[in-house]
């Protein structure tokens, strides 16, 4: 793909504002309440806590010795010795780099999973604006069919219509009311979800509209800081780093581990005390400890490239999807604007122009591109709102 093509191409584009307001505010309650997010929080301040065991030296050892003699004249024997074994000093730095870049990789986890969930509530809002928006057209159309159904009952009652088109108001009016509880069942679902969402506290959420902002033109530039931004990207290079660090840290473990402390023994008439120091050559018990933290570290760098990879083509599609939904809604949009025969039709049916079955096919052929801009720009929306997953901060 050449950059001046992209750039020509995404200069149209849109940044999704969905009913800006509305949204924000459920997204900030959203994330104040969740309690998905509070669990995670408290999990990751336990595991960051054990990262940080087991970094520190081990626990020094005291061994005391009570040796009765034999024969009696001997005596007894008194032996106390205080020691203290560590591994090779550098290991004591890398464990504690280590932990370091594993605490910061917990806090990308959380950025991670607040993102995702952000995200779900942000499709939530968007599907409830095309709800909102529906039900509200649904609404007129509704009362239209209510005031059709008791005009053609009317004329029924006084012998101006005939049975079939009395029935034909009436199932148009079923249908319709059928269609609008349907709308409004979707909505309860929809409503629902953001309540479980928002730790189980009510949300409302009444916006019937979307507005859009513009994209910046240059997508490299654009993705380019987005995946500066991406916390799962950032977790992928930490855990390429984490590797390269346990590398380092069991070339450490394989040198030798060293042992100091204080000896004494005594025994009738006599005493001893002084230093002790000790060594534990590593023959076996590291072997291919190294080995096996390079080939961790080949595999960890293998999925950042793939993860990079990834990253950068699901953006790209993104990105050329929303630009064919754009173009789309654009497209329907100015065609639903030439449609102003409303009131025309209206007229006509009344004056008898048109019949009961043409006004309604009339009808339904704006309704009918009505929901399908609905649907549209829905689709927009929730494609949108995925590619600001990617350049949240």
């Amino acid at each position: 793909m050449k950059k001046l093509t992209i750039s020509l191409l995404f200069t149209l584009l849109l940044w999704p504002v969905i009913a800006q307001n509305e949204t924000e505010r459920v997204l900030k309650e959203i994330e104040d309440n969740s309690i998905t997010l509070r669990s995670i929080r408290e999990e990751i301040a336990a595991r960051k806590l054990n990262n940080r065991t087991g970094i520190y030296l081990p626990n020094p050892e005291v061994e005391f010795n009570y040796l009765w003699g034999s024969p009696a004249p001997v005596g007894n024997r008194t032996d106390i010795s205080v020691t203290q074994s560590f591994d090779f000093p550098t290991a004591y730095g890398h464990r504690s780099r280590i932990a370091k870049l594993e605490n910061a990789n917990l806090d990308l986890r959380y950025r991670s999973e607040r993102l995702h969930l952000l995200l779900r509530a942000r499709q939530l809002c968007t599907e409830l604006v095309y709800y909102n928006a529906l039900g509200k057209e649904y609404s007129g159309r509704l009362a239209n069919a209510q005031r059709i159904a008791d005009t053609y009952q009317l004329r029924f009652d006084r012998g101006d219509a005939n049975i079939l088109e009395k029935n034909k108001a009436q199932l148009e009016l079923t249908a319709i009311g059928n269609e609008m509880n349907r709308i409004e069942t979707e909505r309860s679902s929809l409503l629902n979800e953001l309540k479980a969402l928002n730790g189980g506290h009510t949300i409302s959420f009444t916006a019937t509209k979307t507005d859009y902002e513009m994209l910046p033109p240059d997508f490299e530039e654009w993705v380019a800081a987005a995946e500066a931004n991406s916390p799962v990207l950032q977790y992928v290079r930490g855990q390429a780093e984490i590797s390269r660090r346990q590398i380092q840290l069991n070339r450490a473990l394989a040198l030798p581990r060293l042992t100091a402390g204080y000896m004494s023994e005594k025994v009738v008439g006599e005493r001893f005390q002084g230093v002790t120091v000790g060594i534990s050559v590593p023959l076996w018990e590291n072997r291919n400890r190294v080995k096996q933290a390079k080939a961790a570290m080949n595999a960890a760098e293998t999925v950042l490239e793939d993860s990079r990879v990834q990253f950068y083509h699901r953006l790209q599609n993104l990105f050329l999807k929303a630009s064919r939904l754009q173009r789309d809604v654009l497209t329907y949009r100015e065609a639903l604007s030439s449609y102003h025969n409303g009131a025309y039709l209206r007229k006509a049916l009344d004056s008898g122009e048109i019949s009961l079955l043409n006004y309604l096919l009339e009808k339904t052929y704006y309704y009918d591109m009505m929901k399908k801009v609905l649907e549209t720009e829905k689709e927009l929306g929730l494609t949108l709102a995925e590619l600001s997953l990617y350049h949240a901060l």
